[in-house]
């Protein structure tokens, strides 16, 4: 029954946090969501913070498994990466907790908030590091800083997806692709 009621309150929790962002969620409103007492809250949690740890944890963890569906050892480095950011920007677009938080982010600048967003860029420059070494290692691209790299992959990424589209119509997925091996992937080919 424990099980539950904690499953209950992590779900009420990501169902506040998504609408109301993490500055505006109570615990009294999770607790009304979740139907449970505030009381049993905190017999899992010592406060919202810990909630929402655990929260962006299970997140981090959806967009790493999302990320590895995409990935296939067949395919060259540059099919994957492209296959692999696009992903994890997909899913920053399209999981309403990750939009509420970026634009609490925006629009606030909570601090907590902007911890995990900060927490969620480094997870993905860290997971593209590890692509980019085993493109180094596999010989198909020049050796260079696999950290740095992927931090200005993730910011190209980043802004063809997002900032373009704030002033101009959106580009399709295969022009970003090719803009990506255009500016970033000729220059790191070693063909």
């Amino acid at each position: 029954m424990n099980i539950d009621r904690k499953q209950l309150i992590i779900d009420a929790a990501s169902k506040s946090f998504s609408a109301f962002g993490y500055k505006a969620t109570t615990m009294d409103q999770v607790a009304k969501l979740a139907k449970v007492g505030k009381g049993t809250i905190y017999t899992f949690y010592k406060n919202k913070e810990e909630l929402f740890h655990e929260i962006i944890s299970s997140l981090i963890k959806e967009m790493k498994r999302a990320a590895e569906e995409v990935m296939d050892n067949d395919d060259p480095f540059f099919i994957n990466a492209d296959r692999v950011l696009y992903t994890l920007l997909e899913f920053r677009t399209e999981h309403q907790l990750m939009i509420k938080l970026l634009q609490e982010e925006k629009e606030i600048g909570t601090p907590a908030v902007t911890e995990v967003v900060q927490k969620l860029e480094d997870t993905i420059v860290k997971y593209m590091s590890n692509i980019i070494k085993e493109g180094i290692v596999s010989g198909e691209i020049k050796d260079c800083d696999p950290e740095l790299t992927a931090f200005v992959i993730l910011k190209l990424y980043v802004s063809l997806i997002f900032d373009w589209e704030k002033t101009r119509e959106p580009l399709e997925k295969e022009q970003i692709s090719e803009f990506f091996h255009l500016y970033l992937m000729n220059g790191l080919s070693n063909r």
